[in-house]
């Protein structure tokens, strides 16, 4: 009964997408975290030491680095889910649709 079916393929979970996703989310970690790198006085920036304004741009970095992967998450929620014709009127949830 089941062989009649016609199996449904699966994409990957792991697509390059899903890795640069990973990666926008990863590297405020190792960038903020990694503090012998940045643990240092010079050089300065309009007077301030540079172990405060390095974790300031990383405070920066971090949300546009975030807001690239929820788009990128979107657009492949979008991808999986069809082809985002029916999901053209999900006003204000910005998940793509999903429940």
């Amino acid at each position: 009964m089941s062989e009649s079916e016609v199996p449904q393929v699966r994409r990957p979970v792991v697509t390059p997408v899903r890795v640069v996703i990973a990666l926008c989310l990863l590297a405020p970690f190792v960038g903020t975290l990694w503090v012998s790198s940045y643990a240092k006085v010079d050089p300065a920036f309009i007077g301030i030491p540079f172990f405060y304004w390095y974790q300031m741009l990383w405070v920066l970095i971090s949300a546009a680095l975030t807001m690239l992967a929820y788009k990128l998450w979107q657009h492949d929620q979008r991808s999986r889910h069809g082809s985002g014709a029916s999901g053209a009127g999900t006003a204000g949830r910005g998940d793509g649709g999903e429940a």
